[in-house]
């Protein structure tokens, strides 16, 4: 047998630990906030008491506080407390210490670019790869891919790279959307845009529906939900991944 390098034992190693869920979507229809997350979570964060929370994803319209709040009302439903990293002195030494993260949802440029300016991006993915769960909502999950080139969002800032944590190896286009049958309208699909991405570069996009989700186990990554992922590779008919399934690109 070939000798693994130490380094690439220790990337296998890393990427084994890791503890992740990716959700397309924070809230279904009719539904409370992440009230149909909430089992998945509660395993998640499993004999953890206080988690980190993400917030700078939200443009305006409600504040870090707020949002922070809004978090901390469902995890007391778990009996999880919840922090808002915009709240400490020192939000680096905050990551190095926490025993979980969450990401919520918003615009992915201003989460990026906030992410980015403080350096906190590639501290975060250090912490994920050594097995700190990770929970990522819409934009939130859009930063656990290779970059955030498919993002439904606008470009509302600029942030200095468009590289995320990389801690899938493939990008995700989460609230991924079907074309309605009847309806006649005729600017482009999500489909399209993503075929669009692929005349440009070479990385797999998994387009998650509302209500499912991708989970890291140690080295497993399983589709879960109800639904089925739609998957886009380059020089490829798009085809579906049925929910349950591992994802092997």
């Amino acid at each position: 047998m070939k000798a693994i390098p130490c380094l690439g034992w220790l990337l296998l190693y890393l990427y084994m630990q890791k503890n992740v869920i990716l959700a397309s979507t924070s809230t279904l229809y009719g539904e409370e906030y992440l009230a149909y997350l909430l089992p998945a979570i509660k395993k998640l964060f499993d004999n953890i008491s206080e988690i980190i929370f993400i917030p700078f994803a939200r443009p305006g319209g409600i504040s870090h506080d707020e949002y922070t709040h809004r978090v901390s009302v469902a995890f007391s439903k778990i009996d999880i407390k919840v922090k808002g990293l915009h709240t400490y002195k020192n939000p680096g030494e905050a990551i190095s210490q926490a025993q979980g993260f969450f990401t919520g949802g918003g615009n992915t440029f201003l989460l990026v670019k906030q992410l980015h300016e403080g350096g906190w991006m590639y501290l975060m993915k250090e912490y994920v790869e050594k097995g700190i769960p990770y929970l990522g909502t819409s934009a939130g999950s859009n930063i656990a891919g290779v970059n955030m080139q498919t993002t439904n969002d606008m470009p509302i800032v600029y942030p200095k790279s468009f590289h995320t944590m990389g801690i899938v190896p493939f990008n995700l286009n989460p609230h991924y959307m079907d074309p309605i049958s009847g309806i006649n309208h005729m600017g482009e699909s999500r489909e399209t845009r993503i075929r669009e991405f692929h005349t440009q570069n070479d990385i797999t996009v998994a387009g998650l529906r509302e209500g499912s989700w991708i989970q890291i186990a140690g080295s497993d990554i399983v589709l879960r939900g109800n639904l089925p992922a739609r998957i886009f590779e380059k020089n490829r008919e798009p085809y579906e991944l049925p929910a349950g399934s591992s994802f092997h690109f």
